[in-house]
């Protein structure tokens, strides 16, 4: 797509990742409606902008939050590219977890995800090319411990994107599944970080998040795994699951050690 004809609806607006691809769509010439909980982290990015974004304050996992989202998509003009960033992690064990800390999650990741999608599609239809994006994450095709819940809800909008991609093969609608590693945002936790650095586990800078993610929209790609040698893993993780149960078994007690002492 080209991005100076681009109408985007981007939730998760103020994240780590969020920001920095607001940012770098309004600089390359799209017009972005930035979706989020924070109104005064909205209103400085809109700024930051300079005058190719607009905002709204809404929370998408309740109704009257949708329907806010989806007036001020029709008031912005309509949208032709939807990029569904938002999302919570949480790193435990499963056993550490709360049922209400599993439920928001699910509800952020997948639920909410889904219904916002569902209500702005009729709109993305409308429209001579459109794209919806989704923002998953290399624990979408490898479940890792002490990420069980995080794993789960990414699986579910993996396997979203691919159904949609097929569900939407005779529109002029397409779907793309993006899947960052380990990112340095505040998602994740200083444990995490920590924990990554023992296990020598990269972790990208946000940025480099971004501009693939920019770059992915304008080749129109299916997929995007990020990466190396994560992308060897999901690969592997599929064809031999039992050779990357035998690796994360030896990393299992550092994994434990950082999730039940965390702060």
């Amino acid at each position: 797509m080209q991005l100076s004809e681009c109408r985007v609806l981007l939730t998760g607006a103020t994240g780590g990742i969020g920001q920095l691809l607001a940012e770098r769509l309004c600089a390359d010439g799209a017009r972005v409606l930035l979706v989020g909980r924070q109104a005064s982290r909205l209103e400085q990015l809109v700024t930051q902008c300079h005058g190719r974004a607009e905002s709204v304050c809404a929370d998408i996992t309740a109704s009257a939050g949708r329907e806010l989202v989806l007036q001020a998509a029709r008031r912005f003009g309509g949208i032709n590219l939807l990029i569904n960033a938002a999302g919570i992690n949480h790193f435990s064990m499963l056993e550490q977890h709360d049922e209400e800390a599993l439920a928001t999650l699910v509800q952020l990741n997948v639920t909410a995800t889904l219904q916002l999608t569902h209500r702005l599609l009729p709109m993305l239809r409308e429209q001579d090319q459109a794209l919806v994006v989704n923002i998953g994450s290399t624990f979408g095709s490898i479940g890792y411990p002490g990420f069980s819940a995080y794993c789960a809800s990414k699986f579910a909008l993996r396997g979203f994107s691919e159904a949609l991609r097929r569900e939407l093969a005779d529109t002029r609608v397409k779907v793309m599944y993006i899947a960052p590693r380990a990112t340095r945002t505040s998602m994740n936790e200083q444990s995490v970080v920590a924990m990554n650095d023992e296990l020598k586990v990269a972790m990208d800078d946000p940025a480099l998040v971004a501009d693939a993610v920019v770059k992915a929209i304008v080749r129109e790609s299916e997929e995007l795994y990020l990466g190396w040698p994560e992308k060897l893993f999901v690969r592997l993780n599929s064809l031999l699951p039992r050779v990357v149960d035998q690796a994360l078994r030896k990393q299992l007690p550092i994994i434990q050690r950082f999730a039940r002492n965390k702060p």
